[in-house]
């Protein structure tokens, strides 16, 4: 089992930037697979962005391509999700999830491990 804690949500205005953490409780989080779901109010869980167990694989969805920046710091246990040009409808519940898979995933059927969110509201 992994815990997965989710930091950095908050409020922000359009155009602006945050950067949301994704801290692990294992020393071995290298080996997994990383990606970051939201779930707007009202709507269904969605992906966002994915990341491989080195860091040298990226997966985004249409949404965030050239906004949103994935990376991870695997001597410290993180993964970071980079926000810049936000927009209204950003606005979501913002988890990070975890797996073993050797692939990179991007369905959340996929992911075993979940941390409990962190809320990223965009104001118009």
């Amino acid at each position: 089992q992994v815990q997965l804690v989710e930091s950095g949500g908050g409020l922000v205005q359009a155009g602006g930037s945050l950067r949301l953490s994704c801290a692990a409780s294992t020393r071995t989080f290298g080996n997994y697979n990383v990606g970051w779901f939201r779930q707007p109010p009202g709507k269904e869980r969605e992906f966002v962005a994915s990341i491989g167990r080195s860091g040298g694989s990226t997966s985004y969805a249409d949404s965030v391509k050239g906004r949103f920046t994935i990376s991870r710091d695997n001597a410290k246990n993180a993964v970071y999700l980079q926000m810049n040009s936000l927009k209204f409808e950003d606005t979501a519940e913002y988890f990070c999830a975890a797996d073993l898979n050797y692939r990179l995933a991007m369905s959340a059927g996929e992911y075993d491990y979940w941390g409990r969110g962190t809320q990223v509201t965009v104001s118009s």
